[in-house]
């Protein structure tokens, strides 16, 4: 439409330019055709009067009387010069300026004597142009008596043109701008509207949503097209309610979650309310580089998960703005759709200052909550101030879903981690009516260790405005409500794993998130795993037989430096191994302007150096320490080629590089090495499990691994691939947002908390 509504312009401009130079061309010339016969006129009369007086002069013989004369006539309007001659052109009076001016005798004088009458021309005389009259002049007895020149300066007809040019093209240019502000405001209101619309139209046809068909006064002019388009729409509306009805009876027997039928699954549930997604970190990211805005995805399973169920029902997610260019790609309300390809869902962006992001985010989450939950032996740090930002940032963001679920009868709401404890009570208590979840990805300690958290109770009884609470493992929800039986005035219901506070029922159930299984829609490797650990060592510039991979944050909740000192442990008890077992660990830098964490990150450094100079020998290295970020197409080229995958955190809510590293073993090759502090551990009882403090159980597990028979290998994959095939991230989606779905939230039942 832009391009359109250019070229129209520019068509009008060059058009009503050209119709009016050629209209004013004309009116040009007519006023200079106009002066010019004004000029000739005004020549004539004056030429006769003059005449006149001349010939009685020089009839009298009166020279003076003559000169006196032409001094006299010399200062009319444009009068260049007068001249009076004898019959033989000899000049008998003359202006000083004719005189400067004019040379000789004039050939138009010459024809006036010879034909006895006036002769007039236009001609340029010394870079001037003049207009010349002259005539005869007659004695007594009307014979010839001499002659008269008579010269007009015409320059002022050349400036009154150039005037009139002037005064032309202002008012073409006025026209301009007028015939243009009209046909603009015409194409707006006449075509750009109308046509916005049917685009719009169009738009929801192919998104499936409620399509609405533009007036039919919008569509008078575009009725060829629409009589193709409508029947088109629904058509495509009765095939995609055909799609859905299949995919619901599909749904009841098929095995595998797919992001379609996850789609299909939570559209059913919410049958046509909107879904309402909160997290920290946005699901695209735009920064500006060298000039340019460029989007990023981060790399989270919750992505994964989420985008289709939003992009099913046109639902909004609600995040932190992070990205340099975030501010320019929003509108007013801070508002952007999402994908930037196919846009279907909304992202709406909340701001935090600097000050409040150290507080909450850095502060209260990951200085205080973090290591208060995973219990690794760090001491957490609470601070008031940073209690008020976690506070403020949490209204903030209440604020803001509030204002997004304004128009909506029976919202869903769907909060994620750790850094949103008050928002389900704050969103509560101010829409009473929507459906409200919470996840916590991290684990929920014990009821001893969560009381050292000052503000215990203001947390528990956020927590509790939500109407499901979700964590990985039931052990969390056990230690939840145990703490909640402890800390708060509330009614534990241990049989059905519910709450009930200030006349509210809260659910708290297990939902263990997973991965992204991608063995029908990735392409097979091109090498087999033999070839790409070639590649790997080769580009490693080091020497090895075996490889085992880690792949963590530097987080000092990972258990790295215990992975590495089991590594140290597997060398020393098994020699045949040195020079030819590498453990690398990709180690992506985490926090790293926390005290704790840069404290940790040379910890991590400084062993590994450590480890390496005890047993280093040639090109041939123990641990290879990549402190980078890895996409997750780098990281998958680790997991196929390595023999083993060492997942050793210390405490985990899930730990999905578990399962990660299982969804890309398609060759059913690799053994996983599992802490029993993890979620994944519930899952997958075919890794070998241990216990990471105690080093030289793992160390012999290394042993295990590399020497396991290649069946038992196998049928140990197998199992566990299986495992995270059928429970995948897509699982884990639908079935927390259908439990959610399913909850009645009636506030006066007399019983446990009940479901429809």
């Amino acid at each position: 439409m832009r391009i359109l509504s250019l070229r129209l312009i520019i068509a009008l401009i060059v058009g009503v330019t050209l119709v009016s130079l050629a209209s004013s061309w004309y009116q040009v010339q007519a006023e200079k055709d106009a002066l010019r016969r004004d000029l000739e006129r005004k020549a004539e009369t004056f030429g006769e009067s003059f005449a006149v007086n001349a010939e009685s002069y020089l009839q009298a013989g009166d020279k003076p009387g003559l000169e006196e004369m032409i001094q006299r006539f010399s200062n009319r309007d444009h009068l260049l010069g007068i001249g009076v001659y004898d019959r033989d052109f000899f000049p008998l009076a003359t202006t000083l300026d004719l005189s400067a001016s004019l040379r000789g005798t004039p050939q138009a004088l010459t024809e006036a004597i010879a034909s006895n009458r006036p002769v007039s021309s236009s001609m340029r005389l010394h870079f001037k142009r003049i207009y010349l009259l002259a005539a005869p002049l007659h004695a007594v007895d009307k014979s010839i008596a001499g002659g008269m020149v008579i010269i007009y300066d015409t320059a002022y007809i050349r400036a009154e043109i150039f005037r009139v040019w002037s005064r032309v093209f202002i008012h073409i240019a006025g026209q301009v701008l007028v015939i243009v502000a009209i046909t603009l405001l015409i194409v707006r209101w006449s075509l750009a509207g109308p046509i916005a619309r049917a685009a719009q139209w169009m738009k929801t046809v192919r998104t499936g949503r409620h399509a609405i068909q533009p007036p039919a006064k919008d569509l008078d002019f575009l009725q060829p097209l629409t009589r193709e388009v409508a029947p088109l729409a629904e058509s495509m509306r009765q095939a995609r309610a055909a799609a859905e009805i299949e995919a619901r009876l599909r749904n009841t027997n098929e095995s595998l979650w797919t992001a379609q039928r996850l789609a299909d699954h939570v559209r059913t549930k919410l049958n046509g309310s909107g879904l309402f997604v909160v997290s920290n970190r946005e699901p695209y990211i735009h920064n500006r580089q060298g000039g340019v805005v460029t989007v990023t995805v981060p790399a989270s399973g919750l992505v994964t998960a989420i985008e289709p169920i939003l992009c099913a029902c046109n639902g909004t997610w609600v995040a932190q703005g992070s990205g340099n260019a975030d501010a320019e790609t929003v509108d007013s309300h801070d508002r952007l759709q999402v994908p930037p390809d196919d846009p279907r869902y909304t992202l709406r962006r909340v701001w935090l200052s600097k000050e409040e992001e150290e507080g909450y985010y850095y502060g209260f989450a990951n200085e205080g909550l973090w290591p208060l939950c995973h219990m690794a032996h760090t001491r957490p740090v609470f601070r008031a101030s940073d209690w008020e930002y976690y506070n403020k940032v949490n209204a903030r963001f209440a604020d803001a879903l509030v204002e997004e679920m304004a128009n909506e009868e029976h919202p869903v709401v769907l909060i994620q981690d750790y850094h949103f404890a008050l928002l389900p009570r704050m969103v509560k208590d101010r829409m009473p009516h929507a459906r409200v979840a919470i996840f916590w990805h991290i684990p929920w300690p014990n009821p001893e260790s969560f009381s050292i958290c000052p503000w215990q109770q203001e947390l528990l009884d956020g927590l509790l405005g939500a109407d499901l609470i979700g964590f990985h493992v039931q052990a969390h929800c056990n230690n939840f409500l145990s703490t909640v039986d402890r800390v708060l005035e509330a009614r534990v219901d241990w049989e059905h794993f519910s709450v009930k506070r200030k006349d509210h029922w809260s659910s708290v159930l297990p939902f263990p998130i997973s991965v992204e299984f991608l063995e029908t829609a990735e392409a097979p490797a091109k090498n087999n795993a033999a070839e790409e650990r070639s590649a790997l060592i080769a580009e490693l510039g080091i020497e090895a037989s075996f490889l085992g991979v880690g792949v963590d944050r530097v987080d000092y909740t990972k258990g790295i430096i215990e992975r590495f000192q089991a590594v140290e442990a597997f060398l020393e008890s098994h020699p045949r191994y040195q020079g030819k077992f590498t453990f690398i660990q990709i180690g992506a830098p985490s926090r790293s302007h926390i005290q704790r964490y840069a404290d940790f990150q040379k910890e991590v450094e400084a062993e590994a150096n450590r480890i390496n100079e005890r047993f280093k020998d040639g090109k041939w290295r123990p641990i290879v320490f990549l402190n980078r970020q890895h996409s997750h197409q780098e990281v998958r080229r680790y997991y196929r080629a390595a023999h083993l995958c060492m997942v050793t955190s210390l405490h985990d809510g899930m730990n999905l590089v578990a399962k990660e590293y299982v969804a890309a073993r398609q060759d059913e090759r690799g053994v996983l090495i599992l802490s029993r502090f993890t979620g994944a551990a519930r899952d997958l009882r075919d890794a070998i499990i241990v216990n990471p403090y105690d080093i030289q159980a793992s160390s012999d597990a290394i042993a295990q691994a590399l020497e396991m028979d290649i069946s038992e290998m196998t049928d140990r994959m197998r199992r566990m691939r299986r495992s995270v095939k059928e429970h995948n991230i897509y699982w884990w989606a639908g079935s927390l947002i259908g439990e959610l779905c399913e909850l009645r939230l009636s506030r006066s039942q007399a019983g446990s908390f009940q479901q429809n």
